[in-house]
C-alpha cells in the first residue's frame, strides 16, 4: 500500500491537506500502541503512518515520492546546475539575511510562494509527459524553496520574539 492508499487520496501532486490530516488522525488513533495489543506492531504502524503523513503534507516530498512511485527518484540529490535558478536562489537568500523586521519578509515570502506554485505547475506538465529529468530537476528547485519558506518562519518567529521582549518586562 502506498501512501497515497493509506491515507484514501488520489496519487496526485494536488491533494487535500485537510482529508490528509483528517485521515491521519483517524488512523493514529486506530493504531495507538496505548490502545493495541501488540504494541510492538502498532509502534510500527504508527511510525509508518507519521512517515506517510510527513511525506504527504508537503508539496516537495510528495512531489518526490510521486517519482518514486514511478520508479523516477533517483539522483534527487545532486545539484541544482541552473544558473539562472542559482543566481535568483542566491539573491533571494541574500534578501532573507537582511531582512531586519517581520514586515522585510511579507514580500519575500510571497515571491517564494510564487516562485513555488510556478516549480508545482512545471512538475504537473513534467509529470504528465513523463520528462523525468525535469521532473527530478523540479523537485530539486521545490525542495531549495521548501527550506526558504521554513528559514522565513523561523526568521519571522524570531522577529516576533524580539518584538514582544522588552526590558522593562516584569520577570
Amino acid at each position: 500500500m502506498n501512501h497515497f492508499e493509506l491515507f484514501n487520496l488520489p496519487v496526485a501532486l494536488d491533494i487535500d491537506l485537510a482529508v490528509l490530516k483528517n485521515e491521519f488522525l483517524k488512523l493514529q488513533q486506530q493504531y495507538h500502541p496505548d490502545k493495541a495489543e501488540d504494541k510492538d506492531q502498532a509502534l510500527i504502524k504508527s511510525s509508518e503512518i507519521n512517515q506517510a503523513f510527513k511525506v504527504l503534507s508537503q508539496v516537495d516530498s510528495r512531489a518526490g515520492y510521486l517519482l518514486s512511485l514511478k520508479k523516477q527518484d533517483h539522483l534527487l540529490d545532486q545539484s541544482i546546475s541552473d544558473f539562472d535558478f542559482l543566481q535568483s536562489a542566491l539573491e533571494i537568500r541574500e534578501q532573507l539575511d537582511e531582512a531586519h523586521a517581520a514586515e522585510d519578509l511579507i514580500s519575500l515570502k510571497q515571491e517564494v510562494q510564487q516562485w513555488m506554485d510556478s516549480l508545482v505547475r512545471e512538475f504537473k506538465i513534467d509529470y504528465t509527459e513523463e520528462d523525468w529529468t525535469e521532473a527530478r530537476d523540479t523537485v530539486r528547485k521545490l525542495r531549495f524553496f521548501q527550506k526558504v519558506m521554513a528559514d522565513i518562519d523561523k526568521a519571522e518567529d524570531r522577529f516576533l520574539d524580539d518584538d514582544s521582549f522588552d526590558l522593562d518586562d516584569d520577570f
